[in-house]
């Protein structure tokens, strides 16, 4: 087990048998809060969906397995009323 990975809370490492793994959100909107950058993600996910502001900000991974794995800003949706 990763240094990253052990410093995950059980519950964040393996969930009903599913793996997790340590995510770092790059870019998006210059004012998406720091706290919100760092997620722990089921290992075979490609893609991350926030909601943020009255919408999602959506992120995609990048290549590479070293965790924080890299999921980077793809684009914005709105939440529909």
């Amino acid at each position: 087990m990763s240094d990253t990975t052990s410093r995950l809370p059980q519950s964040a490492r393996n969930v009903a048998g599913e793996a997790f793994l340590q995510a770092r959100l790059e870019g998006g909107p210059a004012d998406f809060p720091a706290d919100l950058r760092d997620q722990a993600v089921p290992r075979d996910q490609d893609r991350v969906k926030v909601p943020y502001c009255g919408g999602y900000e959506h992120f995609e991974r990048s290549a590479g397995d070293v965790e924080p794995v890299a999921f980077r800003w793809v684009g914005r949706t709105w939440v529909a009323e």
